[in-house]
């Protein structure tokens, strides 16, 4: 017997998002298509300080603390006017910590997709943002599938961020490994990234992939 809507518990990974939404993969992680047209953003401003953006002509990202954009995840709805004020958002930046449970990687790679699907359904430019965690999140053999690639098109354009993430010689190897991947599986066209691009990470992509940098907020704050 179906549920009434109005009786509905929301559980925290807010179903009413992807009504509308086509599943991927064994895990049905929300699929976002990928834009008509190419726009490369004129610069990036973080969720938190948006209002800082110079005539809103900055997509919205959400490369900083999770704290700081929980709303996003929990009143979607509640900001699609606001956000419309944009050129366009890259998805949340969900944390995917290397040692946190498998579920919940998952689980955040689920609200990243989950979000971008229903703002794109409500006329915004949308550009996946990819944020892998461990092993299991990008390689095949694990989990039988890629799920972190799950709910994104190929030869288009995604985003990535590095500002406060490869911080370790770890977290480094990860990285790489998780871009090298991305890009086997992807195949994009285009790959933003939010914060430093050193030669140890991307040197060699670059001779295959388009990158375009932007600064992570306060650098960019400070060259002013």
């Amino acid at each position: 017997m179906a549920k009434n809507k109005e009786n509905l518990v929301d559980e925290g990974f807010r179903v009413s998002l992807v009504e509308t939404a086509f599943f991927d993969g064994k895990f049905e992680i929300p699929h976002i298509d990928a834009p008509d047209k190419i726009i490369i953003p004129n610069g990036m401003v973080p969720f938190s300080v948006r209002e800082r953006s110079q005539d809103k002509k900055d997509f919205v990202c959400f490369y900083e603390h999770d704290i700081n954009f929980r709303d996003i995840l929990t009143k979607t709805e509640e900001y699609v006017d606001e956000l419309k004020q944009y050129p366009g958002i890259i998805t949340p930046d969900c944390s995917l910590y290397i040692d946190a449970p498998l579920c919940v990687q998952i689980a955040d790679i689920y609200l990243n997709r989950a979000v971008g699907h229903y703002l794109q359904k409500q006329g915004l430019y949308v550009i996946p943002n990819i944020r892998w965690g461990d092993e299991r999140t990008f390689k095949e053999e694990f989990l039988g599938e890629k799920v972190v690639f799950q709910g994104v098109d190929k030869h288009s354009i995604v985003s990535v961020g590095t500002y406060g993430q490869i911080q370790s010689a770890e977290s480094k190897r990860f990285f790489r490994e998780g871009l090298s991947e991305m890009i086997k599986e992807l195949e994009p066209e285009v790959v933003l990234v939010y914060g430093s691009m050193p030669d140890t990470i991307f040197a060699d992509f670059k001779k295959t992939t388009k990158f375009i940098p932007y600064p992570d907020w306060t650098t960019r704050m400070k060259s002013k």
